[in-house]
C-alpha cells in the first residue's frame, strides 16, 4: 500500500489547495489504515501512536509498544469508560483515559472493553489515568473510519518520525484530523447528474456530490426545478440500509423517505438530501451493534452512549454546501426534529418553515418514537 510522506520535505513546492489535498488524503488513509488495524502517528505537541482497540492485532500492538516512549493507556469516550469502570466519570474533555498495562498483548480483551456487545473478562483491574492532549484527535480519527470510538495509545519516541517511516506507518497531524468534518463538507461538488423518474416524482434528477479526495459521496433527488422556487420544500435524509433497502419496521426511515418524496411529487419541486451519515453518523455496523443494544434494554439514546457515541454524530455542514451549490438558500424544512432546523441555520441556511412529516407507529417502532420525541425532541404534535 502507497503512503503520503511523513512530511511534506519530498513534495515539490505546492500551492495552498495542493498542501491542503495531501492533508486531507493522509486523514483519509490513517483512517484506512485504523481499520486495517495498523497504528498510525498522530502528530502535534506531544504526538501519540494510535491503535484501535477494535482492529487491534498482534502485529499492530507490536509496532505500537516498539514506537512507545511511556506506558500504553486505553481512551474511551466518558459514558463507555463509566461502564467499563463501574462508577459514574467526570470529564470535561471528548476522552477518558484507562491503564491497562497488561493487555498490550491481549488484543481480545481490548476489543471486549471497547464494544459492549461482546462479553470478555477483564484480566485486571481497570485504573483511571490522565488523557494527554491529543486525546480527542485519536478519538475523532476512530469515529472517521466509523470503528467504535475506543483507541490504544502510548507517548511517541523522539524518533518516532523516523521510526514509523522504518515500519511504513503513517503521519497525520492532530488539527487536520479535527478540522477534517468541516473540510469535507466545504469541498463537496457536483460530480454527475441524471433524470432519474421515481415512483411519485416523475420529474427527479440525481446529482451526485462528492468531497476532494474522498470516496464518500452524497447525493441530491431534485423534483422538478427547485432552485426557481422562492422556498422550496427541502427534506434531509440520513440514509438507512435496514429501513430506506430492507424496509425495516424499527424505524420510521423507509416511511419517511418514500412520503417526502411523494409529497415533493404532489408540489411539483422540491430537494431530497440522502447523505450517507447511517444511523446518526455512527455507520452502518454501529449502528448494528446499538440495535443488539436495544433488544437489552437500552433506548436508541443509551444505546449509542452505551458504545461510546454521541446522540447524533452528523455533520449537517455537508446539507448546506449542497444546497448552495444547487442555488436554493431559502427553503422550507420537512422535518421533525427542531435541532435540525438550528444546525441548517447555524450554517447560514434560511429555513422559513418547518414542515410536518409524521408517520404512524407501525406496532415495532413505538418505543423508537417515543424516545425520539421525549429524548430527542422530535415534534409529532
Amino acid at each position: 500500500m502507497n503512503h503520503v510522506p511523513l512530511r511534506d520535505k519530498a513534495v515539490s513546492p505546492a500551492t495552498a489547495s495542493d498542501e491542503q489535498a495531501l492533508r486531507i488524503r493522509a486523514v483519509h488513509r490513517a483512517a484506512a489504515e485504523l481499520k486495517r488495524g495498523t497504528p498510525v502517528l498522530i502528530g502535534g505537541a506531544f504526538p501519540l501512536v494510535v491503535l484501535t482497540a477494535e482492529t487491534a492485532g498482534a502485529a499492530g500492538l507490536r509496532d505500537l509498544a516498539a514506537l512507545a516512549a511511556g506506558p500504553a493507556l486505553l481512551l474511551l469516550a466518558p459514558s463507555r469508560a463509566a461502564a467499563v469502570l463501574q462508577r459514574p466519570v467526570m470529564s470535561d474533555g471528548p476522552a477518558v483515559a484507562i491503564r491497562l498495562t497488561s493487555l498490550l498483548a491481549d488484543a481480545a480483551a481490548l476489543r471486549g472493553l471497547a464494544d459492549p456487545t461482546a462479553s470478555q473478562l477483564l484480566p485486571e483491574e481497570p485504573q483511571r489515568a490522565e488523557a494527554p492532549a491529543l486525546a480527542g484527535a485519536a478519538l475523532a480519527l476512530a469515529k472517521l473510519a466509523r470503528l467504535l470510538p475506543a483507541v490504544v495509545v502510548v507517548p511517541a519516541r523522539q524518533d518516532a518520525d523516523h521510526s514509523a517511516a522504518e515500519r511504513d506507518l503513517l503521519r497525520v497531524d492532530a488539527a487536520d484530523i479535527l478540522a477534517h468534518p468541516q473540510t469535507m463538507a466545504e469541498g463537496l461538488r457536483r460530480v454527475a447528474e441524471a433524470a432519474v423518474p421515481l415512483e411519485g416524482a416523475a420529474d427527479a434528477r440525481v446529482v451526485a456530490f462528492r468531497a476532494p479526495d474522498s470516496g464518500v459521496e452524497h447525493l441530491a433527488i431534485l423534483v422538478g426545478r427547485p432552485e426557481t422556487a422562492a422556498a422550496p420544500l427541502v427534506r434531509i435524509h440520513s440514509e438507512c440500509f435496514t429501513g430506506d433497502l430492507l424496509g425495516s419496521l424499527r424505524c420510521d426511515c423507509g416511511p419517511q423517505l418514500k412520503g417526502a418524496i411523494r409529497r415533493m411529487g404532489e408540489e411539483g419541486s422540491g430537494v431530497l438530501l440522502y447523505l450517507a451519515q447511517e444511523g446518526r453518523g455512527i455507520g452502518l455496523v454501529n449502528k448494528l451493534r446499538a440495535y443488539a443494544m436495544q433488544d437489552r434494554g437500552l433506548d436508541t439514546l443509551d444505546a449509542n452512549r452505551a458504545l461510546g457515541w454521541g446522540a447524533d454524530e452528523r455533520n449537517f455542514r455537508i446539507a448546506a454546501t449542497m444546497l448552495a451549490e444547487l442555488g436554493v438558500p431559502s427553503i422550507r424544512l420537512l422535518t421533525n426534529n427542531p435541532e435540525k432546523v438550528a444546525a441548517l441555520v447555524a450554517c447560514g441556511v434560511e429555513v422559513v418553515n418547518r414542515e410536518r412529516h409524521v408517520f404512524e407507529p407501525n406496532g415495532v417502532n413505538d418505543g423508537y418514537l417515543a424516545t425520539k420525541a421525549a429524548r430527542f425532541g422530535h415534534l409529532f404534535e
